[in-house]
């Protein structure tokens, strides 16, 4: 997105262009479109909401802007507007307090969770029935996902724009390789190659010797700089900055009517610390050259980061907590002091260093709800009670995150449980098979709490909260086996169907003599019938033969004695010549084996072929696995020789001898 150009500029000789030269290099300008966040041209942007929750009242109930107004949870205040700072009021002060210093003041609840109900609304007597309420801040989330999208619908998509949101009122622009694209447009100069095809040759000073700014707020230059100096790139990629964060705030307010303050510099840290610099309603520019003025007047704690614990830490080692008395101690003294990592970190981040990257992730990790008690409940249905509400809260923003279109779900569900002082927590995996709703997750819910008071000593209870974590990515498309499943009418008309023309059959029509039960069993099973006549087998029946001798030559089955012959009847002596011959010269329909002399029906004959043949492989594999194993034993040390080894089976077997299972093969290593 171009913008207009705003750059006064002032004719300059060609002679004095060559002569002045940039404090930058053409291998700058090239991490400026990368976005290298050790580039000196680099310009990050800071966006904050003014009192956010407070404006989010303001809108939906449509009140003037000079309106004073309070954001009221349970007897506290959570939120003030401008007009009603301008009265003395803050977060520390009572409700009483609050109206007698500003009499005209608005004190607007947030919306809450009653108990029994499915849906968080805004109840007029939400503060006098804290023990049967619970906060709900749903509608300022929805509003910041409004602001959101509005923010990125106004820039380039990534990578030329990245966005962070911060938290629910704050947002992170790095707009460096947006504002790249807009200096190329504006000075043509900038596209030709280095001079000598050497990046370390510095850039042409820009052909201006004033910026417009407009109503941007600048911080003051340090005392060595002076506005009459002519200014350098890294300004007109700030000025051009400022353009597109103005452009944006605007964009904020005509669409949703939010207003809010902006900073823009050349990191994350100095950015953040120029939004809260003017507000409400402002945009402060911290250049590159007015790093050291702006931070030299800050306390150090008021850097993120710097306001906790390792802030007092630094406090108690030096005995300040203002950067400027900060900025005269050596990095040694303060890597002795605090450690080499933090002390050499502290060293460059007051000194307006900071690498940090913006980072686009938007979606969040985890969601929380919860309540404390007071006074503390003691029975299982009202703690029942509330972990419906929390389900109910948890999954009204689960359907906001795309849960019910499979875009994003959570894995895990996690209860937490504090009675006195000791907490307890307890976790289930969500089922991913199942589709989600309240009723899975309160059904889950329930089991945990049901552990925790298995367990004893629950009541009673002073908080209660549930989450979710473990997001990951949905899986569109997918359907659950049910869905491949036929039931009731529908799968007997498939069955019909699908079943073979000789199968079907009139269901007036008697059915057909059973076969004999040989040809259903055993052996004949497997190899398939072979047919009567000369055609030979059908497609099926080799199909049939082939896994059939598969599965012999898997599990190496011993056949010894062939089931037709055991029903051959005729065992006299004028058989056994029979079966010499081949055929019986008495009985036609009886066939003679040439190789074990049996003599069966000749409707038999395939199948008792079929059992030699069976026969056969089984010796034949039986010969190679004793072949195989004579020749691992002769490979074998000796002293690991499984001719040393007990034999045995069962519990008997020694651990080191693994029995082949059906299906695998053994392998021959030498």
């Amino acid at each position: 997105m171009s913008s207009p150009n705003l750059l006064e500029s002032s004719p300059v000789s060609l002679s004095s262009q060559r002569r002045r030269k940039s404090a930058f290099t053409y291998r700058q300008l090239a991490q400026l479109a990368t976005s290298t966040t050790s580039c000196p041209l680099r310009v990050i942007a800071h966006i904050d909401l003014d009192a956010f929750y407070a404006q989010c009242e303001m809108v939906r109930l449509d009140i003037p802007p000079d309106k004073p107004l309070a954001v009221q949870q349970w007897q506290g205040l959570i939120a003030i507007n401008y007009p009603a700072r301008a009265f003395g009021l803050n977060r520390h002060v009572t409700i009483t307090e609050a109206i007698k210093q500003c009499p005209d003041l608005i004190m607007q609840h947030v919306a809450t969770w009653k108990e029994g109900d499915e849906k968080w609304a805004y109840h007029e007597d939400s503060f006098k029935n804290m023990a049967t309420h619970k906060v709900s801040l749903d509608p300022y989330r929805l509003e910041s996902r409004r602001i959101l999208a509005t923010i990125k619908e106004h820039l380039p998509a990534a990578p030329i724009s990245k966005v962070e949101k911060a938290s629910i009122d704050e947002v992170f622009l790095d707009l460096s390789t947006h504002v790249h694209g807009i200096m190329l447009e504006r000075f043509p100069e900038l596209k030709g190659p280095p001079p000598y095809d050497d990046p370390t040759e510095q850039l042409p000073r820009p052909p201006t010797t004033a910026l417009e700014w407009q109503t941007d707020a600048l911080v003051d230059l340090d005392s060595t700089e002076t506005e009459d100096d002519d200014p350098d790139w890294d300004d007109v990629a700030m000025v051009i900055a400022s353009e597109i964060v103005r452009s944006v705030r605007a964009k904020i307010f005509e669409a949703l009517k939010y207003t809010c303050s902006a900073g823009v510099a050349r990191n994350k840290m100095l950015a953040k610390l120029g939004s809260a610099h003017k507000k409400p309603n402002q945009q402060t520019i911290i250049r590159n050259r007015a790093v050291h003025h702006f931070l030299s007047d800050f306390k150090f704690t008021k850097i993120r980061n710097l306001g906790g614990k390792l802030g007092d830490e630094i406090v108690a080692a030096f005995s300040t907590d203002t950067v400027k008395d900060l900025l005269e101690v050596p990095v040694e003294q303060l890597k002795k002091k605090i450690g080499d990592d933090t002390g050499t970190w502290l060293y460059n981040i007051i000194r307006g260093e900071d690498h940090s990257e913006v980072n686009p992730r938007t979606q969040i990790k985890s969601m929380l709800s919860a309540k404390s008690f007071r006074p503390s409940i003691n029975t299982l249905d009202t703690a029942v009670r509330w972990i419906r509400i929390f389900v109910a809260d948890i999954f009204s923003r689960l359907v906001e995150e795309g849960v019910l279109e499979n875009k994003r779900r959570p894995k895990t569900l996690n209860l937490y449980h504090r009675q006195g002082a000791q907490t307890r927590s307890k976790s289930a995996s969500i089922p991913m098979g199942r589709a989600m709703d309240e009723t899975l997750l309160f059904d889950i819910a329930k089991g945990l709490l049901a552990q925790v008071v298995s367990e004893g000593r629950a009541w009673p209870c002073a908080n209660l909260s549930l989450s979710v974590s473990g997001f990951e990515e949905g899986v569109t498309g997918n359907k659950g086996i049910g869905g491949f499943l036929l039931r009731g009418d529908e799968a007997k008309a498939i069955s019909a169907a699908v079943r073979e023309p000789s199968e079907v059959r009139n269901p007036e029509t008697p059915p057909p003599s059973k076969r004999r039960r040989v040809e259903e069993s055993g052996i004949q099973r497997f190899f398939g019938a072979r047919q009567e006549s000369s055609g030979g087998n059908s497609e099926r029946e080799e199909q049939q033969d082939f896994h059939m001798k598969d599965e012999i030559r898997e599990a190496h089955s011993p056949f010894d004695v062939p089931p037709s012959a055991q029903l051959a009847s005729d065992d006299t002596p004028k058989a056994h010549a029979e079966m010499q011959s081949g055929h019986s010269d008495d009985d036609p329909s009886r066939y003679t084996c040439s190789r074990c002399n049996s003599t069966l029906l000749v409707t038999e004959q395939g199948e008792h072929d079929d059992w030699h043949f069976a026969k056969d492989l089984a010796a034949d594999l039986a010969a190679e696995e004793r072949t195989n194993t004579a020749a691992r034993e002769q490979s074998r040390p000796a002293s690991i020789s499984l001719s040393t080894q007990p034999k045995g089976k069962g519990r008997g077997r020694p651990p080191n001898v693994v029995k082949a299972e059906k299906g695998q093969k053994k392998l021959q290593f030498g």
